[in-house]
């Protein structure tokens, strides 16, 4: 086999051949590793006569993808055509906001500069494509408070985790609104919430929200039908379904048993459907427009909830790729008689989402009427799983035969795979990106900010061969500039704030790019030092929100106590002697962070006291230019333990851990309403300082792992 023509098609593809890792190690591609990769993405390489057909096979993809039905474009420069139509094409614009404009290329084969941007129509040589004209960059935080501020902060919660009287054991939007409120009052302008996408109705026990169905719609675990059909009915409802002892046994529990309350809130559900739909409703026509409005996006994913449910109880496979062959095709007659025979079922599943829509809405309306300049930041995840109903309304769109991972590092030696499906950069391009686009808008349309996991993603993923080893996976690249673009375009049309989670191996070419796209990046006080020492407030980065810690990490409180050293050691995935050495860096690195919150003056004189070294830090990271300071919960209330310890196995009650009091109490107790006006107070001295030139400090860790 000759590498040269190997190597080819993996440029063809797209796939890197050299990298550097975390640690700045020069990395490279084994020829089998990407054999098996081409494989995964439909191109057989194991001899020539293979590569090359697979090359001309990647060939004719790329010219369908350069055809594809929208072209990129920013608004005030012109836009080259060239490469699909000669100089002089007559064309045609009709703008989103009205108008037309029509013209003839130029000699360079350009259309002219738009002035306004959004989705346009463009007609040329008798082709429609959409002209998406993006802005330069994404809404900032000085333009979202139009001028009034430019430093904020706000509170990053675990949706799930809230308590609220009459919750039946999990938190849900209502509670969301209780803590917006709170929030609010103590100054906070945004609240970050984990991912609320769509999960399995069918498969309760697969909860990370991490590993969601589809980003395109949302968990109807967390609706308030109380919010929408009023609190009677909902009460009514549990007493005639006799669910009352079970939902209030679940409401006790310490942590979440999330099969037990997908149980209860599935009946209780459905039986507010059936009397939903037993007598006129007033709210029928607004249930009819959600329906149409969403169109064939909602249609598809409740029918997959449908079917799903089917196939197990049937005895089939959870996996619609092992289905029979006829109900694989979202689009296939099998699945239209489906949904015709079970049409009652799929229409269940619409009204679900509509009762979390309208329980959604309702909480950025409260942000919003509550002072807060953000509201609520939605959790975009960084893929979904290639059995759910994404992947199977989408195949064009996504690679069926790969999920996302990490490569092998010093910490993580056999890579990482995250079991999550992956955009076709290809199939994307083909399709006008319109997966991209749907995904962006489901997430912002009720939301004031979006944060991206592992924003990466946008220039290159880890793709493994379903059932390799993460090992014998390989980055794959993706077309960075139009989904900058695209990003920037839905930020100016939600009015969104937009943050990259960028804590990993990180290219410089991409995070100048993030920056210059004003998206936020994220810096976190555990990894921000150099040299043994934190670095000092003033020098962290004013292109990234600054944060105490993330849902993966140790609360301050954990760190200061080597809460997470005890579970590693406990769990098995740090023996005695590892603890040990754990243990003493521990002390070296809270030595480290005492130093500087001394040299900062958050800290007047040395304590061993962490409650205090926990108020001081954060302050400390108020102190800081980031436009946005986002406060874990976890943190304001000083807790001991994290959201999840990633990891295999469930010995650590990943996404299960619920907070003690009720949400309308947790900001109000004295030492954590001491914490927040602390950060309140330090954000304002912050807005009032004369503005200080950029600054940017390393962000790179190794590549973070997920559940």
């Amino acid at each position: 086999m000759n590498d040269t023509s190997l190597i080819e098609l993996a440029e063809t593809v797209g796939i890197t051949l050299r990298w550097d890792d975390a640690f700045g190690q020069p990395q490279q591609l084994t020829p089998e590793a990407l054999q098996g990769v081409l494989g995964a993405l439909g191109l057989p390489a194991q001899n020539e006569k293979q590569i090359r057909s697979s090359l001309a096979e990647q060939r004719e993809r790329l010219r369908l993808a350069k055809e594809g039905p929208l072209v990129m474009a920013l608004v005030d420069r012109p836009c080259s055509l060239h490469e699909r139509f000669p100089a002089g094409s007559a064309f045609r614009i009709q703008l989103e906001q009205g108008g037309t404009l029509s013209g003839r290329l130029d000699e360079q084969g350009r259309l002219p500069p738009i002035a306004s941007c959004g989705y346009h129509q463009l007609l040329i040589a008798e082709t429609k494509l959409t002209l998406a004209t993006a802005p330069p960059s994404c809404q900032s935080v000085s333009q979202l408070t139009e001028g009034q501020r430019s430093h904020i902060w706000g509170l990053s919660a675990q949706l799930y985790s809230l308590r609220r009287p009459g919750d039946g054991g999990l938190g849900d939007t209502l509670a969301l609104e209780t803590l917006v409120r709170q929030a609010a009052s103590k100054g906070a302008d945004a609240i970050a919430i984990s991912p609320i996408h769509a999960m399995f109705s069918a498969r309760p026990e697969q909860y990370s929200p991490y590993s969601p169905s589809s980003r395109l719609l949302l968990n109807p675990l967390y609706a308030a039908p109380a919010r929408v059909l009023g609190d009677a009915l909902v009460q009514q409802a549990l007493e005639d379904t006799g669910l009352r002892q079970e939902w209030n046994r679940l409401e006790q529990l310490p942590l979440i048993d999330w099969v037990g309350v997908a149980k209860v809130r599935g009946q209780l559900w459905r039986h507010l459907y059936q009397e939903f739909c037993k007598a006129s409703n007033p709210l029928t026509k607004d249930f009819s427009h959600f329906c149409k409005r969403i169109g064939d996006t909602l249609e598809q994913h409740c029918r997959f909830e449908a079917l799903h449910a089917h196939m197990l109880a049937s005895g089939q496979a959870g996996d619609w790729r092992q289905w029979p062959e006829p109900y694989r095709d979202p689009n296939g007659a099998a699945v239209d008689n489906f949904a015709r025979e079970h049409r009652h079922e799929v229409d269940f599943h619409a009204f679900c989402q509509w009762l979390t829509v309208c329980s959604l809405e309702r909480v950025q309306s409260v942000a919003r009427s509550s002072g807060m300049h953000i509201g609520v930041i939605a959790d975009l995840a960084v893929g979904a799983d290639g059995t759910g109903s994404l992947a199977w309304a989408r195949q064009t769109q996504l690679l069926a035969d790969v999920s996302v991972g990490a490569p092998p590092d010093i910490l993580n030696q056999q890579g990482q795979d995250w079991g999550v499906s992956a955009f076709s950069p290809d199939g994307l391009r083909r399709q006008g990106y319109s997966a991209f686009i749907d995904m962006l808008r489901a997430n912002l349309a009720h939301a004031g900010g979006i944060r991206i996991d592992h924003v990466m993603g946008l220039q290159r993923l880890w793709v493994i061969p379903r059932g390799a080893p993460s090992s014998a996976g390989a980055y794959l690249n993706y077309p960075l500039n139009d989904l900058l673009h695209l990003v920037a375009l839905e930020s100016w049309r939600h009015h969104a704030l937009v943050i990259g989670e960028d804590l990993g191996t990180v290219a410089p070419e991409l995070r100048a790019s993030l920056t210059d796209k004003h998206l936020l990046g994220m810096r976190v006080l555990q990894f921000e030092h150099e040299g043994g020492h934190f670095v000092a407030p003033e020098r962290w980065s004013n292109a990234a929100l600054a944060t105490t810690t993330t849902h993966d990490l140790p609360s301050l409180m954990g760190w200061f106590n080597g809460r997470d050293i005890e579970w590693r050691e406990q769990i098995g995935q740090r023996d005695s002697e590892q603890s040990q050495q754990d243990r003493e860096q521990r002390e070296i690195d809270k030595s480290a962070l005492h130093q500087a919150l001394l040299d900062a003056g958050e800290l007047l004189q040395p304590t061993t006291n962490p409650e205090q070294q926990l108020t001081a830090a954060i302050g400390f990271i108020g102190r800081t230019p980031a436009p946005l300071v986002l406060l874990p919960l976890e943190d304001a209330l000083a807790s001991a333990e994290q959201p999840n310890l990633p990891g295999p196995g469930d010995e650590h009650p990943n996404w299960r851990r619920r907070w003690s009091q009720p949400v309308e109490q947790m900001l109000d107790d004295a030492r954590t309403a001491e914490r927040l006006a602390r950060l309140n107070n330090v954000r304002l001295a912050v807005e009032a300082a004369p503005p200080q030139s950029p600054q940017s400090t390393p962000a790179d860790t190794v590549e973070k792992a997920k559940p």
